[in-house]
């Protein structure tokens, strides 16, 4: 159960590993097989002055939402109780294991078998408040200032997502995951999942790394940091990325149900040449 935890398995319900299994075996080699190279950018940029960015940016910042940070954890303890941390393991620059901090914003209830509730269902008011003004994120910048993270960088994401992907995807993480990482890769066809767009962006970023880049992803950050509109809508609970259709493009639980069918994994038997 620790081995669980550590990995974020427990947030798998068993429907969703059963479809990740699935798509694993049907899909995943025919993705790799089409998927293209990624070149991540190799530069004295990428090596040396970004991370002297992040630390000048991320201490000031930090010290001065210490305060801040310190009544929030007040109202979470006053608000869902002891512990007011949560932490949980994710992925970080080559694939290396980082512990990410928030306040918990959920709390324990479980239904009538004791499993527990679905997570929209266990966030508080306090805590969408949080989710929703971006406040929830400020702890993140210690882990900036400690090395784990960077102030621009492709989302870091739980231990489990890392066997579901392509290779192509996996090169995500040849850079340090960031607070935000503005999409750059448009969403032109709703018919594919947005977890395909998110990945692509992802991989577009550590192609296109440099001063510049981040310069102009700052900006769409701020500008995305406040609007409280969108904020809310990507705070809502989306269903987990589960691997990749037949295409080859990312699908989640919910759009793999949508193309697939509500018991798709159930009706078919994968085969493997």
């Amino acid at each position: 159960m620790a081995e669980q935890a550590k990995g974020n398995y427990n947030l798998i319900s068993s429907e969703e590993g059963e479809i990740a299994k699935y798509l694993k075996e049907k899909n995943l080699r025919h993705t790799n097989e089409i998927s293209q190279e990624v070149h991540p950018v190799d530069s004295f940029y990428t090596r040396y002055v970004k991370r002297i960015l992040d630390i000048l940016i991320s201490l000031p910042v930090f010290l001065l939402t210490f305060p801040f940070n310190l009544i929030f954890g007040i109202c979470t303890y006053f608000d869902v109780g002891s512990p007011i941390f949560y932490h949980q393991t994710r992925a970080g620059k080559d694939l290396k294991e980082i512990d990410m901090i928030k306040f918990r914003n959920m709390t324990n209830a479980t239904d009538e078998n004791g499993n527990l509730l679905p997570a929209k269902d266990r966030v508080t008011k306090f805590g969408r408040f949080m989710r929703k003004t971006s406040l929830d994120e400020l702890l993140n910048f210690w882990s900036v200032l400690k090395g784990d993270m960077s102030i621009i960088g492709p989302r870091p994401l739980p231990l489990f997502f890392t066997e579901r992907m392509s290779e192509r995807h996996k090169a995500r993480y040849a850079v340090r995951p960031g607070l935000e990482c503005p999409r750059m890769v448009p969403q032109d066809n709703p018919d594919k999942s947005i977890y395909h767009y998110h990945f692509e962006s992802d991989i577009w970023y550590v192609e296109h790394v440099s001063f510049k880049t981040d310069v102009m992803l700052v900006f769409k950050l701020i500008k995305m940091t406040l609007s409280f509109r969108k904020r809310a809508k990507n705070a809502n609970v989306a269903s987990y990325f589960v691997g990749y259709d037949d295409e080859g493009y990312a699908t989640s639980t919910t759009h793999a149900k949508k193309v697939y069918g509500e018991d798709f994994w159930k009706k078919s038997t994968v085969t493997q040449d």
